[in-house]
């Protein structure tokens, strides 16, 4: 009988530790690199986001801890998106239409003139648009929802805001 009782403790925690673990892969963001997300969003048909930041810039640490970790914006970015941290004072080269660019040079290309700035790509790799500052997560799940609905083909982002109930747009 405590053989039994050991036996169900061991398979309740493994069971418990099993449940943690894929929570916890589920509330983290797979962030990529420039290059490989382009093909990973060609593969599997996502849009591209790519969160353009610098290691000074406050705004940039509260985008990541009170919009990246919102619990459904990171539930929608990961069934949606392709997402993609791209430090502008970094290193890192982007690989964009055939020509290599170094990630300051890249920011600046596609408009960016402060930080934090999220950029939005067609799975294909076509610029959508540049949304800059810092943006709660209410209103961000907004955007995402905007841009990965294609509504920006249709219509203007306060014509779809006054499309969805009140709740959703504060």
């Amino acid at each position: 009988m405590k053989t039994k009782h050991i036996l169900i403790l061991f398979i309740s925690s493994l069971l418990c530790f099993e449940l943690s673990e894929s929570q916890e892969n589920n509330s983290k963001l797979k962030w990529l690199n420039f290059n490989d997300a382009v093909k990973v969003s060609e593969k599997s048909n996502k849009k591209l986001l790519v969160d353009v930041y610098t290691d000074w810039c406050s705004w940039c640490k509260k985008m990541d801890s009170n919009v990246y970790a919102n619990e459904k914006v990171l539930e929608y970015l990961n069934k949606k998106f392709v997402v993609v941290k791209l430090n502008a004072e970094g290193k890192t080269t982007v690989n964009f239409k055939d020509t290599t660019y170094s990630a300051a040079e890249f920011s600046q290309g596609m408009g960016v003139t402060g930080y934090p700035a999220t950029l939005f790509f067609t799975a294909n790799g076509n610029p959508i648009t540049l949304l800059p500052g810092y943006v709660e997560a209410p209103m961000f799940l907004n955007v995402l929802r905007y841009i990965s609905e294609s509504r920006y083909e249709k219509e203007s982002f306060d014509t779809f805001l006054k499309s969805l109930p009140k709740t959703e747009t504060k």
